[in-house]
């Protein structure tokens, strides 16, 4: 179940470990729209993001459908997910690409039934619908087939 609120979502509300849950490019290029505001508040997810992007190491490359859990506090961790096939349009095709949406949030599910701080809740934007250029209908769907044992609180125009 998506519960809509108003508001940051660098500012997750409620008791628990909570999860915020974001898309990034492929690319390693960390600079346009949410990823803004998450780097104005922790410097750790960026330098994550850079750090894996720059050297990776064995198997661990950023591609499609990987994810890279960040702890920014005590009771949240930011994820970067890899769900974004470089940054423009291609041949008319945004860069979302709704399986990698599937596959990361299916690995964001699996990563937080397994902390112990209960409740964990996750939180995100209306990710992948910015400079992505996803549909929300789209991204809700996958979002509601994968997430369903959390509470998913999608902060953003409800």
């Amino acid at each position: 179940m998506i519960v809509y609120v108003t508001g940051d979502a660098t500012q997750p509300r409620g008791e628990g470990h909570k999860i915020i849950v974001h898309i990034c490019n492929d690319t390693g290029r960390w600079g346009k729209g949410f990823v803004l505001a998450i780097s104005r508040r922790w410097k750790k997810p960026e330098n994550a993001y850079r750090q894996w992007h720059e050297h990776p190491a064995g198997d661990n490359r950023v591609e499609l459908g990987k994810i890279q859990p960040v702890r920014v506090s005590d009771d949240i961790t930011v994820i970067n997910m890899i769900a974004q096939k470089g940054i423009y349009r291609s041949k008319g095709v945004p860069p979302i690409r709704y399986e990698a949406v599937r596959t990361c949030l299916k690995k964001v599910s699996s990563y937080a039934a397994e902390i112990p701080d209960n409740p964990v809740t996750i939180h995100m934007p209306r990710i992948g619908c910015g400079l992505a250029g996803g549909s929300w209908p789209e991204i809700e769907k996958i979002i509601n087939e994968t997430l369903t044992d959390f509470d998913v609180v999608v902060y953003g125009l409800g």
